[in-house]
């Protein structure tokens, strides 16, 4: 993932080092909440566009770098974000009627999972558990720690999380750079544990950086985004959309990118026939991060079971890409991909940007939510027939 906070334009190396990129970070970081304040007031949300039948609007704009969102069965829809605050939007017929922040000074909480009257929160290194939460949005109750066991770093630390239909709460864990090598069975991996934080293990390896993933609703089987490495140039290596129906797969980082680059560095010894193929290929430097399958009735049936993706966007090509949703049609084999833009205009023609797309979530009446960091907003999709 192309994170705002770490991998960022003018660092030498794409992680803060030296005191001259620890002030970048700072001065970046301070960019990005400016940006928010201004936009938040006036966002220009006439200027998305969308298929025939399609509807945008702002749900909330006061969410300040929202993340991952999780929606609990009493309509409390959760954002992580990345500036140490987790969010909580009471929803009624697609409106927020109350705003309430559960907690604060957490390590950069991108991501929220629900979990039998729970909510789970990520924050680098820990796993957090808010315990009837529900019920307690004006005095949140102290959090329980699920783990402290993962790494400390920050490169690629932010942690979108879900619970799969095993039960177990799945955790990633991104390479903690932009390319090298490091022990494959702690990163650039997908592990999954025990809801209580036991019985952690690796599942996948060979994932530079995921920072979206989803099951599929028929088969069960997991999918997800891959974010592929920089400085190959601005058309390679494409993100991925991968398939993992089995645990024990390698999708070949940092051997292989897109399943036919090899590394300059890595892969002499490793052909990319060693490991798995992605599904997709979503194209250089478009930071795909959330993604959901639409299993709703709102949208035209054509759009069932169809994939939806944010793109974050690129930083450190010459022409900027992404900061858009995408939608993926596939079968549930993985095969026949189809892409196409769903929603774009974050993007203006003379490459200002006004949000960057993190995460897409259904809710129960069909509509698609949006989350947007980069502008503090949270957007709400719908369709009515022409």
């Amino acid at each position: 993932m192309k994170t705002a906070f770490l991998t960022m334009p003018g660092l030498r190396s794409g992680r803060p080092d030296s005191r001259h990129d620890w002030l970048f970070v700072i001065a970046f970081f301070l960019m990005n909440l400016t940006a928010t304040a201004a936009t938040a007031a006036s966002l220009p949300i006439g200027r998305i566009k969308l298929p025939p039948g399609f509807h945008i609007e702002v749900l909330a704009d006061n969410v300040p770098s929202a993340r991952e969102m999780a929606l609990s069965p009493k309509g409390i829809l959760y954002a992580g974000s990345i500036d140490g605050h987790v969010y909580a939007l009471e929803l009624r017929a697609g409106r927020v009627t109350a705003r309430h922040v559960i907690a604060s000074g957490l390590d950069m909480p991108a991501g929220v999972a629900w979990r039998d009257g729970a909510l789970y929160v990520s924050a680098v290194s820990k796993i957090l558990r808010f315990d009837a939460i529900d019920d307690h949005l004006a005095d949140p109750p102290k959090p329980a720690v699920v783990t402290d066991r993962l790494p400390t770093g920050h490169h690629h630390g932010l942690k979108f999380i879900a619970f799969g239909p095993d039960g177990k709460l799945y955790v990633p864990q991104g390479a903690p750079c932009n390319i090298c090598l490091p022990d494959r069975d702690h990163y650039a991996m997908l592990g999954r544990m025990d809801a209580d934080g036991s019985h952690y293990e690796t599942i996948a390896r060979g994932i530079r950086n995921t920072v979206g993933f989803a099951w599929h609703p028929v088969t069960h089987e997991l999918w997800f985004t891959d974010n592929g490495r920089d400085m190959l140039g601005d058309d390679r290596p494409d993100d991925e959309l991968n398939r993992a129906p089995r645990s024990g797969m390698d999708f070949g980082y940092p051997f292989c990118h897109a399943g036919d680059i090899a590394d300059p560095e890595f892969g002499k010894n490793h052909p990319c026939s060693e490991f798995t193929p992605p599904v997709a290929k979503l194209g250089a430097h478009v930071a795909s991060l959330g993604m959901r399958f639409y299993t709703g009735t709102m949208f035209p049936t054509d759009y069932r079971n169809n994939i939806f993706i944010a793109e974050h966007g690129s930083w450190n090509r010459s022409r900027k890409v992404g900061y858009r949703v995408m939608r993926v049609i596939v079968n549930a084999d993985g095969s026949n991909p189809r892409q196409e833009v769903f929603a774009q205009g974050w993007l203006m023609p003379d490459e200002s940007v006004w949000g960057r797309p993190a995460d897409v979530l259904p809710l129960p009446d069909g509509s698609l939510l949006i989350s947007d960091d980069y502008a503090g907003a949270i957007y709400r999709v719908t369709w009515t027939a022409p």
